[in-house]
């Protein structure tokens, strides 16, 4: 079948963010007297969208509660990630040329992220602006965020390109499961957070180790 549109994950996917991540979620943990992280430790607090990242980050016996205490860390976390979104994060290698030959072959371009809306378009806007990007979701209010196939299902419809004719190009198993449940053809990425046996797990059908890889299955 020839692919009409391909829809990415964001972070580990599109764009290498995990330092400005860390930075954030470290300078949470500081705020509060906590002990930081690595920054290769947010591999496995990343991808669940803010809120479950908020939660992630904090030692097993120190994690907040729901309500207030969730809410003060996930506000404190923003806060420090917008001051910090863009000192270190830069697109992957490969990935300006990927996106030049997926629009000189007229093929859709969409992210779905479980990121917030707002920082998912301003990194669309200052990272990867000079492409014809035709649907950019975040985690929205009222939309649930991946795995749940709402994004991308909606992705698509707006589109105007069948499930079955995208593409769904990810770094973790949220995003395998996330194609498959969409009823889209699920390709992991080698170069993100997460490894090859978490997308091979969560269902990828095939993984790519170079952004130009991605052409062979259009």
């Amino acid at each position: 079948m020839t692919r009409k549109a391909v829809i990415f994950d964001l972070d580990g996917t599109l764009l290498d963010t995990l330092g400005d991540i860390a930075a954030a979620g470290n300078a949470v943990l500081r705020k509060r007297g906590l002990p930081e992280h690595p920054v290769d430790a947010f591999r496995q607090f990343v991808g669940g969208g803010m809120a479950n990242l908020a939660r992630r980050i904090f030692p097993p016996d120190r994690q907040p509660a729901d309500g207030p205490e969730h809410d003060s860390a996930l506000a404190d976390y923003k806060a420090e990630y917008a001051t910090r979104w863009r000192d270190s994060t830069v697109p992957y290698d490969g990935i300006p040329e990927l996106l030049d030959a997926l629009v000189e072959r007229e093929v859709a371009l969409a992210v779905v992220s479980n990121k917030a809306q707002i920082f998912t378009e301003q990194c669309i806007d200052a990272y990867l602006g000079n492409w014809p990007w035709q649907v950019v979701f975040g985690q929205r209010e009222g939309i649930p965020h991946k795995p749940d196939p709402a994004g991308a299902t909606e992705a698509a419809a707006r589109l105007g390109v069948a499930p079955e004719a995208c593409l769904f190009v990810g770094d973790s198993g949220v995003d395998m499961e996330t194609g498959r449940r969409a009823g889209m053809e699920p390709v992991g990425v080698l170069w993100g957070f997460r490894g090859e046996a978490e997308l091979r797990e969560r269902g990828a059908a095939g993984l790519i180790r170079h952004p130009l890889e991605l052409l062979d299955w259009l």
